[in-house]
């Protein structure tokens, strides 16, 4: 190796580490060449780059260094298998075992081709990321099936079409292929097919067949685990397989043999073997199935298990194994625990489902929620999914109770927001000094806090006619009477950032509306939310529903959250823009309601008032420039450019130090005009604003319509006629006339409270109070009606009479 003085390596086991290293460049220019070298433990480091390096040998054509940054992967010392999936990302060492049934097309004769080819990118991916990656792969016999299968169909038309003619042709039968003999014809085309897919991404691979007795033959064992190191320090990803062709039929025989033993019967079991003697830090095995279940899969109450325990086996029943192969669920739980216990963390997952099979693999490594994670470490709390069942069962609970004991909650809660002041702020307090973005969302006080408690008894009065109302009634028919009356949505989840303030105020609105609360909130806020909803459930205690909200304090992430569509009803985003639109594209299964910008105008009109004008820009833009509901984009009518209402406004703007950004139109009129406009779309969240001409008050609607977010839009005009026509035509959720934008708002609304403001065409629209967390059912009382009676021969005849609902009417 090339020494190269003054290179210096600060290194920390475990984790990743970026340093500078010296590239050579080639004389054509084009590839680099990292000079290697040694850690302290003399295990090198395997380098790697999109680029295409130069061979060792090319290192003594020096031409000129070029230093450049890097980041290598490290070795963990081994001992301790990862406790969450987060830390996956850590890996360095990895297993990739590939199950019959991810390999094997349908028919069980011949390879997934595709299948196998976005597997082999995956692998090749990650080994490129410096990672050392080995498969343990099925296949064989399934190769060798089809090649032997061709053979003798072959072989049976040649000699039938000798001897006995063609009409014979249809009545050839193939026999039954014996395994061995199939793994024998089937493994050189296996690897072969590896190699020229690695090939693809300038990766060497190597083919490596074991028994049983490999690994109880120590001499044997030991020249295993050298060869393999070997092959990984040359960058070569071993592909390792049982050797089918000599191995005896698989008997029934306990996997653990102790704790060191483990019996090769099948590709499960060697790749846990492999994990340990190679100290590999993950075990990914792709099957048919998502991960573990508590029950067989196919059964109607069987669940995905998220993460796996050592002590969880009893709670388990175990079914029929996969379609093809000698393992099964079973035999993958033991060898998973067998590698736990050796310190290698351990991921089930399916590798076979055609939506995620091309990223399944990368997925795991980064920490994603996928298949089944088995850990050690169990923790002190129930599980995500533990707690959105405890929160239905609650909120169900919850529901029924009467509106005056929801309310009494309500003002329970209230009541405790001003009593423990002292600790909310105080707790609050140690946010906001370990926190520095967004420090004006963060901060509660005592005004804030006696604003909410004032908000939450509005709502607990309000409140009282909202669940188990009766909107519609009608009479179908005699003695039959149908009535639609409001229910709550069911389990809501809630995911805010930097806004604890949120938290009693969507938690009041979900005991209003009867509905369970799962609740996401930021880190940055954590002290804050920790009390807030411990008051929260110490107020839902006085009536025996204190599970119905829930607060996610796991290391669960947004995206795996929104992936609980069979347990989580309506999901609302509170926080940026674009923590809303990364939501609203991991929540394919579930609604989301909210917005994900506010980019609101406040249009001057030429007949707009100055002292009006003056008040309504300054409060929409400098009371609360982070809100959503603030003022981005001013508009003004060509006509009130370089008169005393336009110098006003912009001398206002500049003493509230509001940066101004000329629209295109506004910086053509200006022979030196501020800064333009990037974007006319952007909401810019502080004391920042962009201004732009018009022609007409349909040239601003058409700018809103286009630029806009249909959020909150305001003219200032004295003229009834134009302002009319600006309320009907812009098809925003809120339209102001001669006031401030900042009243989009559901407390200012009179609603009590609100979860946030929706910019969406159905369900619940502008501020979102008590009614947008609300559905309907209709319940029909009937006498023993049968649709056959309303039948031409039927005796009975359709009335559809509207009866009266009289106002606060209960079903």
């Amino acid at each position: 190796m090339v020494d190269v003085p003054g290179c210096v390596v600060h290194a920390q086991a475990g984790g990743a580490l970026t340093w500078t290293i010296f590239f050579i460049d080639s004389p054509s220019g084009h590839t680099y060449q990292p000079v290697g070298f040694f850690l302290d433990n003399d295990l090198p480091v395997v380098l790697s780059s999109s680029k295409t390096f130069l061979s060792q040998d090319a290192v003594l054509g020096v031409i000129w260094l070029r230093a450049r940054s890097f980041t290598v992967l490290l070795p963990r010392s081994h001992g301790k298998s990862f406790a969450h999936r987060s830390e996956l990302k850590q890996a360095k060492r990895i297993v990739v075992k590939l199950g019959s049934a991810v390999v094997t097309r349908g028919d069980e004769c011949g390879l997934s081709l595709g299948r196998l080819a976005s597997i082999v990118e995956q692998v090749a991916v990650l080994q490129n990321q410096g990672r050392e990656m080995m498969i343990v792969t099925s296949g064989a016999v399934a190769f060798g099936k089809q090649r032997l299968r061709h053979e003798i169909l072959l072989s049976q038309s040649v000699r039938q079409a000798l001897h006995s003619g063609q009409n014979q042709l249809k009545d050839m039968s193939v026999p039954v292929l014996e395994a061995r003999a199939c793994a024998a014809a089937g493994q050189s085309g296996l690897m072969a097919l590896y190699e020229a897919m690695f090939t693809q991404y300038s990766i060497c691979t190597a083919q490596i067949l074991v028994t049983n007795l490999d690994f109880h033959d120590e001499q044997k064992r030991r020249n295993l685990n050298s060869t393999l190191h070997e092959l990984l320090r040359m960058n070569i990803v071993p592909i390792i397989n049982t050797n089918d062709a000599v191995v005896a039929p698989p008997v029934p025989s306990s996997d653990l043999q102790g704790v060191n033993v483990i019996s090769i019967k099948d590709n499960d079991s060697l790749a846990a073997r492999l994990a340990v003697e190679m100290k590999v830090d993950l075990l990914i095995a792709l099957s048919d199935v998502e991960g573990l279940y508590d029950s067989p899969p196919s059964t109607d109450d069987a669940k995905l298990i998220d993460i796996f325990y050592p002590g969880d086996q009893q709670s388990i029943t175990y079914g029929t194994k996969s379609r093809v192969g000698i393992g099964g669920m079973e035999a993958k739980v033991k060898a998973a625990l067998w590698a736990l216990q050796g310190g290698t963390s351990v991921v089930i997952a399916n590798g076979t489902h055609p939506k995620v099979t091309g990223h399944v693999i990368t997925d795991i490594v980064e920490g994603k929620k996928i298949g089944t994670f088995f850990s050690e470490v169990k923790p002190a709390g129930p599980t995500v999914e533990q707690q959105t069942e405890m929160a239905r069962n609650a909120g169900r609970a919850l529901a029924s109770l009467l509106p005056e004991q929801r309310g009494e909650i309500i003002c329970s809660l209230a009541e405790l927001l001003t009593e423990k002041k002292d600790e909310i702020l105080s707790a609050n307090k140690t946010d906001m000094e370990l926190a520095t973005p967004q420090i004006n969302r963060l901060s509660l006080s005592t005004a804030k806090l006696n604003s909410l408690a004032i908000g939450l008894r509005q709502l607990a009065v309000s409140s009282r006619d909202s669940v188990g109302r009766v909107l519609r009634r009608t009479r179908v028919a005699n003695n039959l009477e149908l009535e639609q009356i409001t229910v709550p949505i069911g389990v809501l989840l809630v995911i805010f950032e930097s806004r604890p303030d949120c938290l009693p105020q969507v938690s009041a609105l979900a005991i209003a509306s009867g509905n369970a609360l799962l609740l996401k909130g930021g880190r940055e806020a954590s002290n804050t939310n920790k009390i807030l909803h411990q008051l929260t459930q110490e107020a839902l205690a006085i009536h025996g529903v204190a599970d119905a909200i829930q607060l996610v304090s796991t290391r669960e992430e947004v995206e795996d959250l929104c992936k609980l569509d069979k347990m989580i009803d309506l999901i609302i985003p509170r926080g940026s823009s674009q923590l809303v639109r990364d939501i609203q594209r991991a929540a394919k299964g579930i609604p989301v309601l909210g917005h994900s910008e506010g980019v609101c105008h406040v249009y001057l009109d030429s007949n707009a008032s100055i002292e009006k004008a003056i008040d309504i820009v300054r409060d929409s833009k400098c009371d609360y420039p982070a809100a959503c509901n603030a003022m981005e984009t001013l508009l003004i009518h060509k006509d009130l450019l370089r008169t005393p209402i336009f110098d006003q406004i912009i001398d206002m703007l500049r003493i509230e130090h509001v940066k101004i950004h000329a629209g295109p139109r506004f910086a053509s009129y200006l022979t030196f005009s501020p800064s333009e406009v990037k974007s006319l779309r952007t909401e810019y969240g502080d004391l920042e604003c962009c201004v732009e001409v018009v022609d007409s008050m349909n040239d601003a609607v058409d700018h809103i319509h286009k630029y806009g977010s249909s959020h909150t839009d305001v003219i200032v005009t004295e003229n009834e006629e134009t302002a009319e026509q600006f309320l009907q035509l812009v098809d925003s959720a809120c339209v102001f006339w001669n006031c401030s934008s900042r009243f989009a708002d559901g407390y200012r609304f009179g609603l009590g409270a609100e979860v946030g403001i929706s910019t969406a065409r159905i369900h619940a629209r502008g501020p979102v109070g008590l009614e947008g967390l609300l559905t309907t059912k209709w319940v029909l009382r009937g006498e023993g009606h049968t649709v056959v009676d309303f039948s031409e021969q039927g005796s009975m005849k359709y009335l559809h009479e509207n009866i009266p609902v009289p106002q606060g009417s209960f079903s």
